[in-house]
């Protein structure tokens, strides 16, 4: 009885220290951009910066997370103010076109010149930030076609 007891104590240990789900906003998306977003969202690696995939409150297709703090990533996004018409503004990463947003605790990144609008808000504690991008380029290129090159 007592290997149980201890057991029972081991699992509640572990799942106080897991972090629960992550408020993450969901974006208002055409059906057609939530169903493409969906399979993007899905093929996002396990792990960002070994940064474990966490859930997200409320639960929807169009988000995920990783880490604590959490890395929030969320498809469906407007685009940046600007970038519509200056694709200067962009940087590249394995291919992949981003515009960045500095704020208080971290960054924006919002690929552009892409059909869907990807946004991820990565934490100042995984400086330098954009490392987080890297992970993230395989699923991109796979599921969000190039409409107009990062130049």
């Amino acid at each position: 009885m007592p290997k149980i007891l201890l057991a029972a104590l081991g699992v509640i240990v572990l799942a106080g220290c897991s972090p629960g789900p992550t408020p993450v906003p969901v974006p208002s998306a055409a059906p057609e951009v939530a169903a493409a977003c969906t399979q993007l969202i899905q093929a996002m690696p396990a792990k960002v910066l070994d940064q474990q995939k966490r859930k997200t409150s409320p639960e929807s297709p169009l988000t995920t997370a990783y880490g604590d703090p959490p890395i929030e990533v969320t498809c469906g996004v407007a685009p940046p103010a600007g970038t519509a018409d200056d694709l200067s503004k962009c940087f590249q990463v394995n291919g992949v076109g981003w515009f960045a947003k500095q704020v208080k605790n971290g960054y924006i990144f919002t690929t552009i010149g892409r059909e869907l609008y990807l946004e991820m808000a990565v934490p100042s504690k995984y400086s330098p930030e954009a490392n987080a991008l890297t992970d993230v380029s395989d699923a991109i290129h796979n599921h969000n076609k190039v409409v107009t090159p990062c130049t």
